[in-house]
């Protein structure tokens, strides 16, 4: 007898006897000696031919006094048992002898998404979630990034996942939401950036009436040829998945292209996601600054406070002329705020320590979830959900392209870049710079690292200091030096070469006696305290005791200031975090 088939008695709900180790840190399955047994429930059998991309499943058989599930289309309601370690893995239950059913990779089927919810499910659940993915992985569905990734995220480095919604109707009761005949357009698109130590994340909304430049797109087709798909100028963002037979991997290109950001990864949910997410956790409460009586998105609500899951839940996120000036933008702010709501719904007691709660979870994200060819596996996903598991909401930033209106029309309907402000975005998202202050962010610009930069300063013409190539472009150092002496008249400086190994930042090493001359140099070059390293000086080429400047890679050119990129977020990127309650108006 398997693990599927012991402890089912009429009162015992087989999640609940999933319990944490704390031993091992891990969650086990424990079941009791005496546990009333029942029959075994049917597999889930083998995809039949030629079903292409519909994953039907074999029905239970009904069990004698007990009524059939509901659902029509039931799996395994726990896990396999896990194995001893050194034991040989067995073979789920009817299926040992056999080649498990093999997945369509090629699958065409795009499932869409309609508020980003799915990826945060992830970040909501983190490890406890994907204890079960092995039970759930023929859920999954995947499709082919073309290309267009950086090949996968990485432990060591910072994540971006481009998360895709879309407005085709597909999915039963979702008939009276997006546009009618529409081939499914990009009309909800976050980039989600999670921090190199996972301290922080922003989420940054891409407006759907953008007017974007889209690239051409190498896009596989079904048959698992190439085609080419032309690029557009000066079209709306949201054309770039859909259109012309373009693919999630074309928006990923149109987002490069956008913002100089490669992601990682994708990501693509349906509208049932937000339904059946939100039915999983019992709702999630908003707040509303007014009554909303929208006739498009049929949400109506008074004002207040309200917990809403389900179709009401689907209505929230869909509305837009209720709220604010009645466009996308204030529809993007809505989104937000209920995607906030839900990761602290994920993030409470309630949700991670109820197992039933973690299997619905678990069933509903992937039941709902498409993802790129570089994410396709169990441990490819286990490895993702533990990295964006360790974020704490209250640092994951919720915020929005900074926009301006089309100046080319009249009656205004799309949004264009606003290149004052969108740039200081995007630098900040690729030198992976927190949108909120962390701790580890305040330890940096702590009071002693921006006191070095504080006292008096020694006249250029007394400061001496050897400059190394520590990762800079070819001359960077003997063009620093000429600039230094031509422009700057600090007269005692020199070439020193190549550094022993290349650094990522641009460092100043100076002795204790020399910080009147080290503070001098920061001024000139643009450093920040914390570029500033006390510790010992060298001999120059005279044999006098001189500072070191390593230019790193982050150096731009002899004359460029080297200070880090502003922390301070734009105020039209209007930013909010995960942990706060904003109320709708």
């Amino acid at each position: 007898m398997d693990a599927q088939g012991r402890g089912r008695g009429e009162n015992i709900d087989p999640a609940d006897q999933w319990v944490l180790n704390p031993s091992t840190g891990e969650y086990e399955l424990r079941l009791g000696p005496s546990a009333p047994q029942s029959p075994i429930p049917s597999p889930r059998g083998p995809r039949p031919s030629g079903a292409g991309n519909a994953r039907p499943r074999s029905a239970s058989p009904e069990r004698p006094g007990r009524p059939s599930p509901e659902r029509e289309a039931p799996g395994r309601d726990v896990p396999p048992q896990r194995r001893r370690r050194g034991a040989p893995e067995e073979p789920p239950a009817g299926r040992r002898g056999r080649r498990p059913a093999k997945k369509n990779k090629k699958a065409k089927k795009v499932l869409l998404w309609g508020s980003g919810t799915l990826a945060f499910l992830v970040l909501g659940t983190g490890v406890a979630g994907y204890l079960y993915l092995e039970h759930l992985n023929d859920n999954i569905t995947s499709v082919s990034d073309d290309g267009a990734s950086t090949g996968g995220f990485k432990k060591d480095q910072a994540i971006n996942i481009l998360l895709i919604g879309t407005d085709k109707r597909t999915g039963a009761g979702n008939e009276g939401y997006g546009d009618k005949g529409s081939e499914g357009h990009a009309d909800t698109t976050i980039l989600l950036h999670v921090s190199k130590d996972r301290s922080n994340a922003t989420a940054l909304s891409i407006p759907r009436d953008l007017i974007v430049d889209v690239p051409d797109c190498p896009t596989e087709q079904e048959d698992g040829s190439q085609k080419v798909i032309p690029g557009s100028t000066g079209v709306r963002f949201n054309t770039s998945l859909g259109q012309g037979g373009r693919t999630p991997s074309c928006t990923m290109r149109t987002v490069t292209e956008l913002t100089g950001i490669k992601p990682d990864n994708f990501m693509v949910a349906d509208f049932n996601a937000v339904k059946t997410l939100t039915s999983a956790v019992g709702g999630v409460e908003v707040c509303l600054g007014k009554d909303i009586d929208d006739p498009d998105s049929h949400l109506k609500l008074p004002k207040g406070t309200h917990r809403i899951e389900g179709e009401q839940a689907l209505a929230f996120v869909r509305t837009r002329h209720s709220v604010g000036l009645g466009g996308d933008l204030s529809r993007i702010g809505l989104q937000q705020q209920f995607l906030s709501a839900l990761m602290r719904e994920l993030k409470s007691n309630d949700t991670l320590t109820s197992p039933s709660k973690m299997l619905k979870l678990a069933e509903a994200g992937t039941e709902a979830l498409t993802v790129d060819s570089q994410l396709n596996s169990i441990n490819k996903l286990k490895d993702l959900g533990l990295e964006l598991g360790k974020l704490n909401v209250k640092n994951l930033t919720f915020a929005t392209i900074p926009v301006l209106d089309n100046p080319a029309e009249k009656v205004k309907a799309t949004v264009v870049l606003n290149e004052a402000e969108a740039p200081q975005v995007f630098d900040m998202i690729r030198n992976d710079v927190s949108f909120t202050e962390v701790k580890q962010q305040q330890k940096k610009e702590k009071a002693a690292v921006a006191a070095r930069l504080k006292g008096e300063k020694a006249p250029a013409s007394e400061v001496r200091v050897r400059i190394l190539n520590g990762g800079a472009p070819g001359g960077s150092a003997q063009s620093t030096l000429r600039w230094l002496q031509v422009d700057e008249g600090v007269s005692k400086s020199e070439n020193a070469g190549n550094a022993p190994a290349e650094v990522a930042k641009t460092t100043l090493e100076y002795a204790p006696d020399q910080a009147d001359e080290a503070r001098r140099l920061a001024e000139i070059m643009g450093l920040s305290g914390a570029a500033m390293k006390p510790g010992e000086s060298v001999a120059n080429a005279q044999g006098l005791p001189a500072m070191t400047l390593t230019l790193g890679k982050d150096f731009k050119g002899a004359g460029v200031k080297i200070s880090a990129p502003t922390a301070k977020v734009p105020d039209s990127a209007n930013k909010s975090t995960a942990d706060k309650v904003v109320c709708a108006e």
